[in-house]
């Protein structure tokens, strides 16, 4: 190696002197009579991307590296020369016969070069490709494609459309990203991302050796359980004798696209918005804590759902260590209680909507059905369970020969897994099947007999009449049916009966101790809400619409309809309904510290919150908006997120409420315009409040200013500082302009390594509550900024920050329709909620 270091460097002195130097801006190729000095750059042929020297971040170093040429600030995706710097600018880059690239320092020592030794042309160039690949190929070849040597074979944080992620399995070389070692240093870090075809191809990324996530097993369309199908770009997983990697391809060239490796180990897809002059994050993973590798361990399941977040797969599995369990160890897994003996008679349980698991002790076979998977499984003592390859069909299986490590149960995009059982316990699930199918037949036929001897068809009729009166006359108060989802008109498919439990008056009545004042939690807008004791001990809450509400139909209809789509830890559970006489009931789950409002802004109360707990409640909201704006079932903009509507479990969990004045979106809609303004003065965007535009972005801003509450411990209406008149977001923004954020902290840190989590807390709530809604992050963003340590942007001026009194007293405000001027806001109707 050394004697091709030397026999670079002497070929290099020796031809320097006749060489010129290339003012490369306007150039996309160099020639061997060529030289890229410090200063100058190469650029592809549409200006898209750039190569030449830079230092990144506070470093002094030169690097050589790629850019997009077009858009600043500098976003370098690859670098020659990571391991090695040039200490000052005298690094100068030449093309060498017989076609290496070659980077030198001022003293003539080679510092890089490229690694195509083997490979000999006549007249070689080094071009810059639009795609972003520097390539080195024959300028005389009939086939300019055909390149001795390409950065694409070499990745370093980046990987861009056309890259591949994998192995070359003839020549044993691997494609894979590493992460920065910092944003002054891009060295390899302690992160990297793979494409594992041990088994059957999956992705990891790890810290070292040690796996930290994975994307499930290849399903023929996207990796089990993580990557999400895209409209503006396509994959697919390339299998051959020769290759075996992973690549995307853009739909539209104008779309600009890239998945990095992080600092922190998360890969992010980043797209550009020409219209904000800015990157957004597409998606991440992980995505939560399921993503955790082996988080549960063997034949554990991983729901962010559920509390605590691990388990066994079924009652047909026990923890392996019941203490370490219960004190949220979940690595040792589970094991079956009943042990498997390869006796005849065993079978396999299906398991639906999860993760596949990791694929690394397992076969495949693409001809086989899921028939012919099972007998084969079934005959092979060691195989565990069975999956199909190709979720497309027909055929095609995939088997597992070790203990099923890393699966998650999956909301969307789950698969089938089907896991061998001993005898025994096929036995009960076929014996519990049958109880139950002969119960249900009692049941059906003493309903029968019941209906015949109380003439049934009276006491039908008389059940109809009932409810259909109930139904008018919501409909007629309310204006739409309980079982029709009218605010996605378009969206057919989701015109179905909601499914929750009908309570009976005389039960809610019982349960509340007739609606005693002593178990009244609270009031709004739409009526009281009580505390209420079940037959069967359970606590609940339940939300009485009063009579003379002019909104509470409307809200109460709105309410059923989305939430009883949605399930998530942070969202508050909605237990069941009730319609009877002249009453509308909501029942709840009964969360026992109520809201957040009642704490925070209770100095005595206050003092429960430490700053753990409030950024969990942080962490917990943005999560549970996440899930609403992104992955539940519909597309849900809250639009009346505030401190009390967020309320809090015995662990001070927080769980978003009151989702009257919800909207539901199907497919790709984001937002809509109203001539009815509802909210809460204080939390509404400016967009919302003076046009009536209303979008995800909406809540995040509303988010923002809960963010900053839950810092400072103040309200933002209402807040009064004895140097000004703003009020907290103009406060706050002040603070962060003149670097005193750390000012705005309205409570003890008790260890100061919280501090900078707090000021990035209070960073991110000014970044959502920025004044035009393209400015703010989505809350996919939000989770990933609160969850790592990247640098975040600038911020810009919020909305509503200049000193202002908006409504009379009271909070919350209806209007049919608002103005705004530079620097105040009228409201033109005004209806208390």
């Amino acid at each position: 190696m050394k004697i091709i270091y030397r026999l670079i460097s002497l070929l290099f002195i020796t031809l320097l002197s006749t060489h010129t130097m290339v003012s490369a801006r306007t150039m996309n190729t160099i020639n061997s009579t060529e030289i890229l000095r410090d200063g100058d750059t190469l650029l592809s042929s549409d200006g898209t991307f750039e190569l030449g020297f830079f230092s990144p971040g506070n470093s002094r170093n030169r690097y050589v590296g790629i850019w997009y040429g077009q858009i600043r600030p500098q976003t370098v995706v690859w670098v020659a020369n990571r391991e090695n710097p040039v200490t000052n600018m005298s690094g100068v880059l030449r093309l060498v016969n017989p076609g290496i690239l070659v980077l030198v320092n001022e003293t003539n020592d080679t510092v890089w070069y490229t690694n195509n030794t083997s490979s000999s042309v006549r007249n070689p160039i080094a071009q810059l490709l639009n795609s972003g690949n520097l390539v080195i190929t024959d300028n005389e070849s009939e086939n300019p494609s055909n390149f001795i040597w390409q950065s694409f074979d070499y990745p370093t944080d980046t990987l861009l459309p056309g890259m591949k992620l994998g192995w070359n399995l003839k020549a044993r070389q691997e494609y894979f990203l590493s992460s920065w070692k910092s944003n002054d240093d891009p060295s390899r870090g302690d992160f990297t991302t793979h494409i594992d075809p041990t088994g059957y191809p999956q992705g990891y990324t790890k810290r070292g050796e040690v796996e930290l996530s994975r994307l499930g097993p290849w399903n023929g369309l996207i990796f089990s359980g993580n990557l999400q199908r895209s409209s503006i770009y396509s994959f697919e997983l390339v299998m051959n004798d020769e290759e075996v990697y992973y690549h995307n391809e853009v739909h539209n060239n104008s779309v600009i696209t890239r998945l990095r490796l992080s600092l922190s180990g998360v890969a992010q897809r980043w797209v550009w918005v020409n219209r904000t002059q800015g990157w957004v994050i597409y998606l991440t993973n992980p995505v939560d804590n399921c993503d955790t590798y082996g988080l549960c361990g063997a034949y554990g399941s991983c729901s962010v759902d559920n509390v605590p977040i691990c388990g066994c797969l079924s009652d047909k599995f026990v923890p392996r260590d019941a203490d370490g369990w219960d004190r949220a160890d979940w690595s040792d897994g589970c094991v079956r209680r009943t042990t498997l003996s390869c006796q005849a008679g065993e079978g396999f349980v299906k398991y639906s909507g999860i993760k596949l698991p990791d694929a690394k002790h397992s076969l495949y076979n693409r001809s086989m059905n899921l028939d012919e998977c099972k007998e084969w499984c079934l005959q092979n003592c060691s195989c565990m369970a069975y999956s199909s390859l190709d979720i497309r069909g027909p055929s095609g299986c995939l088997l597992w020969f070790d203990e099923l490590v890393d699966i998650k149960e999956m909301s969307v995009d789950g698969q089938d897994l089907y896991i061998r059982m001993a005898s025994s316990d096929l036995e009960k699930i076929s014996a519990k099947s049958k109880r139950r199918k002969r119960k249900t037949l009692l049941i059906v036929t003493l309903l029968l007999v019941v209906v015949i001897v109380l003439t049934g068809s009276s006491l039908a009729l008389y059940y109809r009449r009932r409810k259909k009166n109930a139904r008018r006359s919501l409909r007629v108060r309310g204006g739409m049916r309980l079982n029709k989802i009218t605010n996605s008109p378009n969206d057919q498919s989701h015109n179905k009966d909601v499914e929750l439990p009908l309570f009976d008056l005389h039960t809610l009545t019982k349960a509340t101790d007739n609606f005693s004042v002593d178990n009244k939690l609270g009031e709004g807008g739409f009526g009281p809400v009580y505390k209420g004791l079940l037959e069967d001990g359970h606590e609940v809450a339940v939300k009485r619409l009063s009579k003379t509400s002019l909104q509470g139909v409307d809200e109460f209809e709105n309410e059923v309809i989305c939430i009883a789509k949605l399930q998530h830890r942070n969202l508050v559970k909605l237990l069941g309904y009730c319609i009877q006489d002249e009453e509308n009931m909501l029942v709840y789950e009964y969360m026992t510290n109520k809201s957040l409002e009642l704490i925070l802004f209770d100095p005595a109360k206050s003092t429960l919150l430490d700053w753990p707990k409030r950024f969990n409640i942080i962490n917990g909201v943005a999560r549970g908006l996440m899930y609403l704006h992104q992955d539940s079932r519909l597309r849900i903009i809250h639009r009346d997120l505030k401190a009390s509507n967020i309320l809090l479990d015995s662990e001070m969990n927080p769980k978003i409420s009151d989702f009257g004045l919800a909207r539901s979106f199907g497919g790709n809609e984001t937002g809509a315009n109203t001539r009815r303004v509802v909210g809460t003065y204080g939390y509404m965007s400016p967009e919302y409040a003076v046009d009536g535009l209303f979008s995800v972005k909406s809540d995040v801003f509303s988010f923002g200013v809960l963010v900053l509450e839950i810092v400072s411990g103040n309200r933002n209406r209402g807040f009064s500082h004895r140097d000004h008149n703003l009020n907290l977001l103009g406060h706050a923004w002040m603070l962060y302009k003149e670097g005193r954020s750390s000012e705005l902290i309205g409570f003890n840190l008790e260890n100061s390594c919280y501090l900078s989590e707090a000021l990035r807390s209070i960073h991110i709530g000014l970044l959502c509550v920025q004044q035009c809604s393209g400015d703010r992050p989505n809350m996919s963003s939000v989770v990933m900024m609160l969850g790592n340590d990247n640098v975040l942007p600038q911020s810009k001026q919020p909305g509503f920050f200049t000193d202002r009194d908006i409504t009379p007293n009271g909070e919350s405000s209806v209007s049919s329709n608002a103005t705004a001027s530079t620097n105040e806001m009228s409201v033109t109707l005004l209806m208390p909620r």
